[in-house]
């Protein structure tokens, strides 16, 4: 099988790899991210090319904006729309913005469909969730609070103002905080999915915060910018920092103690679906309509709700007990 994936930045080619040559009648798949340069996403990218491979006459696009912005994203959507791609899945950095550009593809002929961080329902065919968002939403707090046994100050550092799903993951944790007695919320900052900025806001909060007992980080680039800040500020053991990220990012955080456990799914399996799921909806194999089962392959069938969303699977928890055997992989 032969698949070609492009790195695109908003305004010119970043790089391109080549596996093979690309046929002219393959179908064209665009994977589109919040951002290059982004670990999860790139791991993400790996899935897709094993969805392709699999399925065969695929060729993958991987592509996106060199920063985490909506008009960015829009930029990426439009050159796609010119290149009359088959399919495109994106990961969006707003909820509604890349709705009018989404409509466009979908006018064309091209298959839309959101994953990770969704868009509006008239912006897409369906949505796939990587877990349930209840379920993410218990699982953030929880990993504070089972290292918090009396209780104790958490605050939140998220990606952006509008991204779409840290906002549900905290709205849903907020909903269950009444679960885990003596933990109380003392503020919510924004590191935009930015390192450095992450990094800031997460010495602002233990700086505003003297009692503040863990960071809860529900992103991949948040979660390793909190912890290297507790190791800076000398407050392993003070402050435990969790939420959502990667084995491989992480696992220098989880030996030195300055988090003790967090959550992910595999984004691998994440890309692997949502090149699935496109293909299957791009090649009317299904289709999107409330109460649908669609094909993700080894991953098993999505099924859709009224909203025509779906989840792919449980997050999984990482510790110190597991770590090594993930570090390596994503």
């Amino acid at each position: 099988m032969s698949v070609m994936k492009k790195v695109l930045s908003t305004v010119a080619v970043a790089a391109t790899f080549m596996a093979g040559t690309a046929q002219a009648d393959d179908v064209r798949i665009a994977l589109v991210v919040k951002a290059l340069g982004i670990g999860f996403f790139e791991a993400a990218a790996k899935g897709a090319e094993e969805a392709a491979a699999e399925l065969g006459g695929v060729q993958i696009i991987y592509t996106g904006p060199t920063d985490t912005t909506a008009e960015g994203q829009i930029e990426v959507i439009n050159s796609l729309i010119a290149q009359q791609v088959d399919a495109i899945a994106v990961s969006a950095n707003d909820t509604d913005a890349l709705v009018p550009a989404l409509k466009k593809a979908m006018s064309r002929g091209i298959t839309v469909i959101s994953w990770d961080s969704g868009v509006a329902p008239e912006g897409r065919s369906l949505h796939l969730n990587p877990s349930s968002n209840a379920l993410i939403g218990n699982m953030i707090v929880k990993l504070a609070a089972d290292h918090l046994p009396d209780g104790g100050d958490v605050a939140v550092l998220s990606a952006t103002t509008t991204s779409t799903n840290q906002n549900i993951w905290i709205e849903e944790m907020n909903k269950v905080l009444g679960n885990y007695p003596g933990i109380k919320v003392v503020g919510t900052v924004y590191g935009d999915d930015l390192a450095d900025k992450s990094y800031r806001e997460a010495n602002g909060l233990m700086q505003t915060y003297p009692n503040l007992k863990a960071i809860i980080a529900p992103t991949s680039v948040g979660i390793v910018a909190a912890a290297q800040a507790v190791a800076d500020a000398g407050k392993i053991g003070e402050v435990n920092v969790t939420g959502l990220g990667l084995p491989s990012e992480m696992a220098g955080a989880i030996e030195s103690g300055a988090s003790k456990s967090f959550a992910i799914w595999n984004p691998i399996d994440l890309g692997y679906s949502a090149t699935m799921l496109a293909y299957n909806l791009s090649q009317g194999n299904a289709t999107a309509e409330p109460g649908a089962e669609i094909p993700m392959g080894r991953m098993g069938n999505l099924t859709l709700d009224d909203n025509n969303e779906g989840a792919m699977a449980d997050p999984f928890v990482y510790d110190a007990s597991n770590i090594e055997q993930f570090k390596s992989i994503f």
